[in-house]
């Protein structure tokens, strides 16, 4: 029966009763971690073939580039023609970069504070710089532009992407907004993908400022969950480029959870002329990032081909956790419609929006009972969910035991949220 039908007198004995089944699980002592979006062991274990690609090899590139030496400011040609490959744009259109897109993306609004655009004034030296964001969207994307002191504005993020008519109206009228974050495939954490509309609509952005970029985060890029049913997107840079806006979009890619977080490699794709520029800094942060471990991903993947086959495999570890998490939804919580959720058919996250004024207490809940989730307001700006309703569910790290298990705790803490806000307002 659904909450809204209850009588006062009957969520109240509901109540009674989740809350029994809560005192039992907290009784468990339960440590179980969903807070963040990290490969469990299981998917490590696929990449171990890594640590010996280079035995017994020659460390010498293809264009005769000694991977042990200094040099090659943009990343060896193997590492450039794998990773075009991935997040799909031309050879000359990218840099390889070290172990982290995140570090990237910082770069890249730090380098934009400090010296501009392509020319333009550095932001710092402006009254007023804003960006938009799309919600619920990644947190570390926010926490890079609340530190730079940049203002942030909330983009509602629909089934088809952010919505445009807002982001349209605001870039065009207004110059001292700067960029918008994008995580426009399986986007972190709804799992939604951008239409070809709304790409085709970003590609023909008139902004007011001619320092504004789209910062396109295409992390999840590959990160499918079936054979049978995935995402697909247009090409952001190709749509630019025919909307004669070849200079709007920076784009990012990484293996951090194709191959190994924290050691893997990482890009940046954008128009000749935005290359030009951010290599002009790089002569002077770097001689050039890590070509062993370029050379190591060419090594045991062979090709784009050999990543699509390892994500595969990647694939079968995690899509039983989705489905797990998914079916507990579906069975504890669908019938007494109190909770939304997205069906992913790829990336790393589920997103779960409660009642209004619920998701902080789900979270808290859930912590005393040993299920430690992202916090409640994460997918926010400055952590401010303004309807404290959206929950951030990460099923990848756990095995498939524990999930269910965290999943048992995570429903009964929503009912229990849930009926003390109805009872509160009845």
């Amino acid at each position: 029966m659904k909450y809204s039908e209850m009588t006062h007198e009957q969520l109240k004995a509901e109540r009674k009763a989740v809350n029994a089944q809560y005192q039992e699980l907290k009784s468990l002592g339960l440590k179980l971690d969903m807070s963040r979006g990290k490969p469990n062991k299981d998917q490590l274990d696929l990449s171990m073939g890594m640590v010996d690609a280079l035995q017994g090899s020659d460390l010498v590139g293809e264009e005769g580039v000694d991977c042990r030496n200094y040099g090659v400011l943009d990343g060896i040609i193997e590492a450039k023609r794998l990773l075009s490959a991935m997040i799909e744009c031309p050879v000359d259109q990218i840099i390889i970069y070290g172990n982290s897109s995140l570090n990237v993306m910082y770069d890249t609004v730090a380098r934009s504070m400090t010296h501009g655009v392509m020319g333009s004034t550095p932001w710092a030296k402006l009254d007023k710089v804003k960006f938009l964001c799309p919600v619920p969207g990644y947190d570390r994307h926010f926490a890079i532009t609340e530190f730079f002191g940049i203002e942030m504005i909330n983009i509602p993020l629909n089934a088809d992407g952010p919505d445009m008519d807002m982001v349209e109206d605001l870039v065009s009228k207004d110059d001292s907004i700067k960029g918008i974050w994008c995580v426009p495939k399986y986007s972190n954490p709804s799992g939604i993908t951008y239409s070809d509309e709304t790409v085709r609509r970003f590609a023909h952005l008139k902004p007011a400022a001619k320092d504004f970029r789209i910062y396109w985060d295409n992390a999840y890029c590959i990160h499918h969950l079936y054979e049978d049913k995935q995402d697909h997107i247009l090409e952001i840079l190709h749509e630019c480029e025919k909307a004669g806006n070849p200079d709007l979009v920076f784009k990012f890619c990484s293996t951090s959870k194709v191959t190994f977080p924290g050691s893997g490699i990482a890009a940046i794709a954008a128009s000749k002329a935005n290359l030009d520029f951010i290599k002009k800094q790089m002569t002077i942060q770097t001689i050039g990032h890590d070509k062993i471990n370029q050379l190591r991903h060419v090594k045991f993947f062979g090709d784009f081909n050999g990543m699509l086959e390892h994500m595969k495999k990647h694939a079968e570890v995690i899509r039983p956790k989705f489905e797990a998490v998914l079916n507990a939804l579906d069975t504890e919580l669908a019938p007494l419609d109190i909770a939304k959720w997205t069906k992913p058919n790829g990336g790393y996250f589920i997103a779960l929006d409660t009642m209004d004024g619920c998701a902080k207490r789900v979270v808290a809940l859930c912590r005393e009972a040993g299920v430690v989730m992202t916090g409640a307001g994460a997918t926010y700006p400055y952590g401010k969910d303004p309807h404290d309703s959206n929950i951030r569910i990460a099923p990848t790290y756990p095995t498939t035991e524990e999930l269910v298990k965290a999943c048992e705790v995570f429903t009964t803490c929503v009912k229990l949220a849930t009926l003390d806000k109805l009872l509160e307002t009845a």
